[in-house]
């Protein structure tokens, strides 16, 4: 024990693991034998393949023994020691070949020397993974010598086992340092080098199974991942999912209906006197902020049933408000007028906390920075400037950083700034690392939107289609969407639903349009507006709610078709349709 080699022959007798050990082999790598009816050479030899048939299934395509090999592990994972066994038995078929069970019962002895011998005994045709093998093994005994006060021993083992395999010279190095510094009496902190000691013997296991060849050693919970693999492909094509994985069962394929897909109209919000131009849910989902061409911003909230209401009604500006940007914590907002200033509001008072200005510019869009202490706001000089709560400039990148009319979006991590910098492209500027990369369309760009994750962007184009990019690493398109109609007018598109699965856009034919993000394919266009619909908003915190802004006044609320939603008061809608602070005498009906 502890790294010291027991001269004696290991027994060959299967050993019995506990629970705890089976969970650290990663539930797929025992040596199993809890039922005293079965005997170790039993569960050791690959016993003869009864009958002939080599393929199960309607399709040809499972081959019997792999089936029978991976539904054994799962029987093991599971805990169903003697159920495994069983079906070893009945089937013929071995969950581990003899000379791999072998294997795992001297390195869980700590055999290493015979554990060597028996690796190069498998028949592994990679001579690199032989390589890596050994050294795992080898890296586990220098360990325990050195736990054990055997430094000596453990010298040996590095100068003459381990170095001569020539490979992670890097790691050789790096352990190298636990003989000076050991562990149990000098804390190093330094970055050069690691002083993990011995990890436990089923760890080392679990290494070497991800290293040797899947039809040496299974991968740990083949099974389940084979499951899940089907459950999220069912999943993925699902043109309508739109509800929480738990719904999904194993007893019949997955198919969701439309009744999943916001396409009823829930609330009619009209509070604004002009044209409603942009909206923004918070990042919690419980309020939305609408910007219009009558210089207002409005904050509703919503409440527990769903029902939106007025909050605060945020007016300052001299020109219609084309932009605003909630801050990381939702506790502020920034508005931004037409090539104006930029205004700064406790969104809870909805007090107006600082404004912001540079002389003889205005500013065209806003953003924050990660932190919630500066902001990134776009110049009418076609600069990009950060600035701080108080109004000072902390930083300015000018040249054609972005247009008059154009979006601007901080990823999470504040280090690239994306704006629309030219007619058809699309500047990420890395601020840290000083690199700018582009996206070029062969169209104008309208506007763009940025996923939650970070890692795609959706591109509104002047000829009425919606491109989706792939913005990790190098820049890709991967998906394109048609079908609503863009003219003359800025359209503003989304991402949206469970894991932002599909995506929504306005329209100059006053309709709501929602595609299914992976196959491209529309699967909704909502009439209901009187006007054109410039901007669109999914709740990231229901996948439910839906919310468009329109030239009519408007900005329609859209839920699932068997949402019954509770209104207090009077009643004071049509269809199914609430009507929020403006009473209207025109009748309602949604097709």
């Amino acid at each position: 024990m502890g790294g010291v080699e027991d001269e004696t022959e290991p027994s060959r007798k299967r050993i019995r693991l506990s629970h705890e050990v089976l969970r650290d082999l990663a539930n797929g790598l025992s040596i199993v034998g809890s039922n005293p009816d079965f005997s170790g050479d039993l569960m050791a030899r690959s016993l003869p393949i009864k009958g002939d048939e080599e393929i199960v299934g309607s399709k040809g395509v499972i081959k019997r023994v792999e089936f029978v090999r991976i539904i054994t592990q799962a029987l093991y994972s599971l805990g169903y020691e003697n159920s495994g066994a069983r079906l070893q038995e009945e089937s013929g078929v071995s969950l581990q070949s003899s000379v791999v069970n072998l294997l795992i019962q001297q390195v869980l002895n700590g055999k290493w020397n015979e554990s060597l011998a028996t690796l190069k005994s498998i028949g592994l045709l990679d001579e690199s993974i032989i390589k890596s093998a050994s050294f795992l093994i080898l890296e586990q005994k220098y360990f325990e010598l050195l736990d054990d006060d055997k430094v000596m021993d453990a010298l040996k083992t590095l100068r003459m086992e381990i170095t001569p395999l020539s490979i992670n010279n890097a790691r050789v190095r790096e352990i190298s340092w636990s003989i000076l510094f050991p562990v149990k009496f000098v804390h190093v902190d330094s970055s050069n080098f690691s002083t993990t000691r011995a990890k436990s013997r089923a760890k080392l296991l679990a290494e070497l199974q991800k290293l040797l060849p899947p039809h040496v050693m299974i991968p740990d919970r083949r099974l389940e991942h084979l499951v899940e693999q089907a459950l999220i492909l069912q999943r993925d094509t699902c043109m309508f999912h739109n509800s929480e994985d738990n719904v999904m069962s194993l007893y019949k394929d997955h198919q969701c209906g439309r009744d999943q897909i916001p396409s009823r109209t829930l609330q009619v919000l009209e509070a604004h006197n002009d044209e409603v131009w942009f909206l923004q849910f918070s990042h919690d989902g419980k309020c939305l902020a609408s910007a219009s061409n009558d210089r207002t911003t409005i904050i509703w909230e919503v409440d527990s049933h769903g029902d939106l209401s007025v909050k605060h009604k945020l007016s300052g500006h001299q020109k219609p408000v084309s932009s605003m940007s909630w801050s990381p914590d939702d506790s502020q907002i920034l508005t931004c007028g037409v090539e104006e200033n930029v205004r700064r509001w406790d969104a809870s008072s909805g007090e107006c906390l600082h404004v912001y200005e540079k002389a003889g510019y205005g500013f065209v869009s806003c953003a924050w920075f990660p932190d919630g202490k500066s902001m990134c706001l776009g110049v009418n000089d076609k600069s990009i400037c950060m600035w701080d709560l108080e109004g000072k400039e902390l930083q300015c990148w000018k040249g054609q950083r972005i247009l008059k009319i154009s979006d601007l979006q901080v990823m999470n991590d504040g280090k690239q700034i994306i704006s629309t910098c030219r007619e058809s492209s699309i500047l990420l500027l890395d601020v840290e690392a000083k690199v700018e990369r582009l996206i070029e369309e062969d169209q104008a760009i309208t506007s763009f939107s940025l996923s939650r994750d970070n890692r795609f962007l959706l591109v509104n184009l002047l000829n009425q289609e919606i491109h989706l990019w792939n913005i990790e690493g190098e820049v890709k398109l991967v998906a394109k969407y048609k079908g609503h109609k863009r003219t003359c007018f800025l359209i503003r598109s989304c991402f949206g639903g469970l894991e932002e699965a599909f995506i929504a856009s306005g329209s100059e034919d006053s309709q709501v349009y929602i595609w299914h993000r992976g196959s491209g394919e529309l699967i909704q266009a909502l009439p209901g507006h009187s006007g054109v619909v410039n901007c669109v908003a999914w709740n990231p915190a229901n996948s439910h709610m839906l919310a468009s802004a329109s030239d009519d006044h408007t900005i329609r609320i859209w839920g699932l078709n068997d949402l019954k939603m509770k209104h207090k008061g009077p009643a004071n809608h049509c269809n199914g349709v609430h009507y929020c602070n403006r009473k209207t005498d025109r009748g309602e009906t949604w097709l």
